[in-house]
């Protein structure tokens, strides 16, 4: 690893052994050595959502700092791999390597992760799992076929997925995962954790999963199996807003409960432009951001209750549930879509938070903000 040999090198030149020679050939921007987690991680989470793009800007990085300093704010969620299955750092795994899915979007990790660790920002690495452009090219026989034409099926944005029960594509995730842990990050957000839709779906051929077993217990599955595989890492999952109020899986396989023992936070998109017409009796949702979010998070609440109920009714029995660990964390919009989202609107996204967790503030851990663009509303934030 090349961060290991630059940081011994560094150890020679202090020692006066490495030669002129050497020093010479060192890259000038070389990164440094990992980094420890950081030492006095926010209690409450505030934070903004970043591209690797973005993370790998001085320009974007000085402006998102800034911003911390000016406001709130105290954490940054950043792409690690995203939709298009790009790890966007350098990293030391062969098979990103191999599959030709490595795209230097962020040049030296351990400098970004160091940066923002001096100014006491949280970090967390998002990881796109199921919906995964590279890692299709590279291995069509772990992704979604299509029953029409033979190929990998594709989605109608054009976008493909992996099948969901595939636990080689469970282990690739997770390497990633543990390498950024290792780094330095101090948590990792997976995201796409869910099976297709937006799509033919009627046309699917799944390589793995028997089309028998439901969805939601595919997926319970592969939460416990994350657990398992990262047990002391601080781990966060992004679900449908919709998950809050159903129970039926959406379709995806996503289910609350299920994801209750085995994350540290959840994260539901409680966007108010992407729930259905006529929402808790508004016509445009999007327009009503405070009843949305507030009505979607008391519901979670309540579920979450009505779960540890659960478990002091049944504990001993071979029914009984696991523990909760999980507290929320919704995804709020900073971004028009279905209304022009000023700070006005924002702000009651973020009241709605903190009066759905007034009487129950041990199931909040904070709110993050979603913009695609990284612009953010700085007038919503304190």
């Amino acid at each position: 690893m090349f961060f290991v040999k630059a940081n011994e090198i560094n150890i020679a030149m202090i020692q006066g052994l490495v030669s002129e020679e050497i020093k010479k050939d060192l890259p000038v921007n070389a990164d440094i050595e990992p980094q420890e987690s950081l030492t006095n991680p926010p209690q409450y989470i505030k934070a903004i959502y970043l591209t690797n793009w973005s993370a790998g800007s001085d320009k974007k990085l000085a402006y998102v700092i800034k911003l911390m300093k000016d406001t709130e704010l105290n954490s940054v969620v950043v792409d690690i791999k995203d939709f298009s299955g790009y790890v966007g750092y350098n990293t030391d795994l062969e098979l990103p390597k191999k599959y030709k899915a490595v795209e230097l979007r962020i040049p030296y990790l351990n400098k970004l992760i160091k940066r923002f660790h001096d100014e006491g920002i949280y970090l967390i690495g998002r990881i796109s799992v199921f919906q995964d452009q590279q890692l299709a090219i590279a291995r069509p026989d772990l992704a979604l076929q299509s029953s029409s034409t033979q190929a990998v099926w594709k989605d109608y944005k054009g976008l493909t997925w992996m099948d969901t029960a595939s636990q080689e594509v469970w282990d690739y995730n997770i390497d990633i995962a543990r390498e950024i842990l290792d780094r330095g990050f101090d948590e990792v957000n997976f995201d796409y954790i869910r099976f297709a839709s937006d799509g033919k779906l009627s046309d699917i051929v799944h390589p793995f999963w028997d089309e028998k077993t439901l969805k939601t217990h595919i997926l319970r599955i592969f939460f416990r199996y994350l657990r398992e595989q990262l047990p002391n890492a601080k781990l966060s999952a992004d679900l449908f807003g919709l998950v809050t109020v159903n129970t039926d899986g959406l379709g995806i396989g996503q289910h609350l409960e299920y994801a209750l023992p085995y994350f540290d936070a959840i994260a539901p998109m409680v966007y108010p432009s992407h729930y259905f017409k006529n929402f808790i009796g508004f016509e445009r949702p999007a327009e009503h951001p405070y009843e949305v979010v507030k009505y979607s998070l008391d519901t979670a609440v309540k579920r979450i209750r009505n779960y540890e109920l659960g478990i002091r009714t049944e504990i001993g029995t071979s029914t009984a549930p696991m523990p909760r660990i999980a507290k929320l964390r919704p995804w709020l919009q900073d971004f028009d879509l279905g209304a022009d989202y000023d700070a006005s609107k924002i702000l009651l996204e973020i009241q709605a938070v903190y009066d759905a967790a007034s009487s129950s503030p041990e199931i909040f851990d904070g709110w993050m903000l979603w913009n695609a663009g990284n612009i953010y509303t700085k007038e919503a934030l304190h």
